[in-house]
């Protein structure tokens, strides 16, 4: 499901990272935590149209490869590079069923990969498979849904979203429409929200170790921008939850 209705978002999904929350949270928010990538392998999964991608290029890794189950997300992502070579490969792949890639890598990321497995199987076997590929001691960065959050906290549309289930549960959690408000057109996609023990148990069984979670923080660039206040209810009740862990 997931990388069907990224095929229908394609190009558009870099408007993403022109929303407050994207922007002033989640990008320097990962970015932070994922650290210095100088001379690193990195292996960036559903990496959608490769902004994180480029990204860690422009920040020194030796080698960044981008893998999304989306053949539209990819296309768009190797458009970037045409525009801007920095020597990103990207290939189509889905994270549950993930070949041999030819080698092993210092860090991974996934920015909302995990929560679109259906069941625990599923996770299971994205978690092996992304262990499988990382170095001894190699880090493993994710970035989704904060497990607890509570619905009925207040709106994010100031901050660019919604967030709202479906009433629909999965095998790892609630099912969640989340909405960009996008100008003209507002583009909402179905993943799910996992529960903490999930995310644990699932990346414990493949070898995962020193497993942390990360609070969203809001950068000062955000802050000067629009002001602590703009922040309270977000900072309050964070929709946005970061987790590390080691091969």
């Amino acid at each position: 499901m997931s990388g069907q209705q990224y095929d229908e978002i394609g190009e558009a999904f870099e408007g993403f990272k022109s929303l407050p929350l994207v922007r002033h949270g989640e990008v320097p928010s990962f970015l932070g935590m994922v650290g210095d990538v100088r001379g690193k392998a990195v292996l960036d999964l559903a990496c959608g149209t490769g902004f994180y991608s480029r990204e860690f290029k422009r920040r020194g890794a030796a080698d960044v490869l981008g893998i999304d189950i989306s053949g539209e997300m990819i296309a768009a992502a190797r458009k970037a590079e045409e525009r801007e070579p920095l020597g990103v490969r990207y290939e189509i792949g889905d994270v549950a069923e993930l070949p041999p890639l030819g080698r092993r890598y210092d860090v991974a990321t996934a920015v909302q990969c995990l929560n679109y497995a259906e069941d625990r199987a599923a996770m299971r076997r994205m978690c092996r498979n992304i262990h499988q590929h990382l170095l001894p001691g190699g880090e493993f960065f994710v970035f989704a849904q904060k497990p607890d959050y509570r619905f009925d906290c207040p709106d994010l549309d100031r901050y660019g979203f919604r967030c709202e289930p479906t009433g629909e549960e999965t095998g790892t959690g609630p099912r969640v429409r989340v909405t960009a408000l996008l100008d003209p057109q507002p583009i909402s996609i179905i993943g799910a929200a996992p529960r903490r023990e999930v995310y644990e148990e699932c990346l414990r069984s493949a070898g995962f170790t020193d497993l942390a979670w990360v609070p969203l923080t809001i950068s000062d660039a955000g802050v000067r921008e629009y002001g602590a206040d703009f922040w309270a209810d977000l900072l309050a009740h964070p929709p946005l939850e970061m987790l590390r862990c080691r091969a």
